[in-house]
């Protein structure tokens, strides 16, 4: 479309608009050379979801460069296109991201759980006891009672004289 004419903003935003159309996950769209005048400049044009290092750009994301000759010069497109996640391969990548994140639901049970809760071997799980239903103690007020007991007992003791 720029051989035709049309303007280096306008053919780079409807070539982003169709990728992210059809589905991509992300994309990005880099001009650059003599795009207006005789400096040479870069534009990038962005959308979405794009990952730039790691394993995962070798299969999440697909690059094109393309050379276009103009009249004033050449003008270099580069486009790359990050590829949605597809379990099934046919309309995507069928492998994870590595920083995808499965939640499971609580109330299927885990499959490596062996032992029951307490590893007693019983059979029964062992209830906590803040799930009972009895009041709760205050661990504050028992230790100060306990320490005033002992310095009580201290304080009571039979002394003894020996002015006998």
């Amino acid at each position: 479309r720029l051989l035709q004419g049309l303007s280096v903003r306008r053919a780079a935003y409807s070539v982003v608009k169709f990728i992210m159309d059809k589905g991509a996950k992300g994309c990005e769209v880099v001009v650059s050379g003599k795009l207006r005048g005789q400096r040479a400049k870069a534009m990038k044009f962005r959308d979405g979801y794009m990952i730039h290092a790691g394993d995962a750009t070798n299969y999440y994301v697909e690059k094109a460069v393309k050379h276009v000759h103009l009249r004033q010069g050449v003008i270099g497109i580069k486009v790359k296109i990050m590829l949605p996640h597809d379990p099934t391969g046919e309309n995507g990548v069928s492998r994870d991201l590595p920083d995808a994140i499965k939640v499971h639901d609580p109330d299927k049970t885990d499959p490596f759980d062996q032992q029951p809760y307490g590893g007693g071997g019983s059979g029964q799980a062992v209830q906590p006891s803040y799930m009972t239903g009895a009041p709760a103690t205050d661990v504050r007020n028992l230790q100060d009672n306990n320490n005033m007991d002992d310095n009580n007992q201290q304080t009571q003791q039979p002394q003894d004289n020996d002015n006998v």
